[in-house]
Formats: structure tokens, sequence, C-alpha cells
């Protein structure tokens, strides 16, 4: 007797956004859920949405710096997995808030609290179901020159400096300006 395979379609971070969907404009972050300036710079980004409202999409992308952060890899694993149920951006923030206790069992408990209900979530983990995804942030954060976190871009264009709000929003700005010209030549075509 055969056995049939499951094919699990599994949704990559990389299309995993908050704000509007259809912005001109997309903060992207390669970040690490162990690191304090991470956690600060989410807090930036919390008030770039309100700011951005409809303006701005955001995508979170996972770079963890396994050498000085050894679980930050599980639990950006952990956040793949809450994105499964649509839970992403619940756990993103949960992780932040306990980035100093995301052991195995811990991350269990904090994917409660964001509201995941898959009952198989710590063999996932313990299995590093979603192990792949995170490799394929991290290896496209490489290529894209990120060395050190936490390491934005607005619209692909890495924003140099410290991730403030007043750095970012001038990117921002200067994106959206960007995007204005672009669809004004189109409405003259």
């Amino acid at each position: 007797m055969a056995f049939k395979k499951e094919i699990v379609e599994i949704i990559e971070p990389r299309n995993i956004f908050v704000g509007d969907i259809d912005a001109p404009v997309t903060l992207m972050e390669f970040g690490d859920y162990e690191s304090e300036a991470c956690a600060k710079a989410n807090e930036v980004v919390k008030q770039l949405l309100d700011e951005y409202d409809g303006k701005i999409r955001f995508n979170f992308r996972h770079f963890p710096l396994t050498k000085i952060h050894q679980r930050s890899l599980k639990a950006s694993e952990a956040a793949v997995a809450a994105g499964q149920e649509g839970k992403f951006w619940e756990m993103h923030n949960v992780l932040f808030a306990n980035r100093r206790n995301l052991g195995t069992t811990s991350l269990k408990l904090h994917s409660k609290e964001a509201g995941v209900n898959n009952k198989k979530f710590l063999d996932d983990l313990v299995n590093a179901i979603y192990g792949w995804q995170v490799q394929g942030d991290l290896k496209e954060g490489i290529e894209r020159g990120v060395k050190d976190v936490p390491t934005f871009f607005v619209n692909d264009e890495l924003v140099e400096g410290r991730p403030t709000f007043d750095n970012l929003s001038k990117a921002i700005d200067a994106a959206l300006k960007k995007s204005k010209r672009k669809s004004g030549v189109k409405q003259r075509a």
C-alpha cells in the first residue's frame, strides 16, 4: 500500500505584511527576536504604521544572530509557525515582549498567548519544520549586504544610520515623493 504524501503550502515570511497591502511604500526589516536594538526598532515601526497609515506596509524578515543569540533561530521559526495560522504579528510582538525568555518550552507558552491553536506547535519547533524559511531570510539578508540587526530597507533601498523615527520617516517620505512622481508620469502617458 502506497502512502500519499500530503503537500503543505508554507506561507513564507516575505509574503507576510502588516499595513495596507497596496501601499506605495514597503518598509522591510531584517531582525532578531533577542536583540534589544530590534525590540526598540519594533516600537518605532508601530509608530510609523500609525503615522503613515495607508501609505506603508511592513515586512519583518528573520536574521537571527545565532553566535550571540542562541535562542533567536527557534524564536524565528516560532513566528513563521504562528504565521501559518495568520498569527504572525501577534507572535512577533509577544516574542519581542519576552525576548529574554525564548526557550523552546517558553515559545509554546508564547504561542498560546498569541492565539496559536496548532497542537503540533512544539513538535514542529523541535523538528525545525520552518527552519528553511528562516534560513531563506538569512540568505537573502546576506545577499542584500545585511551584517547586523536591525537593518531596514524602504522600497528595497538600504536605510543608512540608526533606525530612529526621524531617520526612517525621512526615507519613507522620500519614497512617497518618488512614487507620486512615477504615478504622475503614468497618468500623462
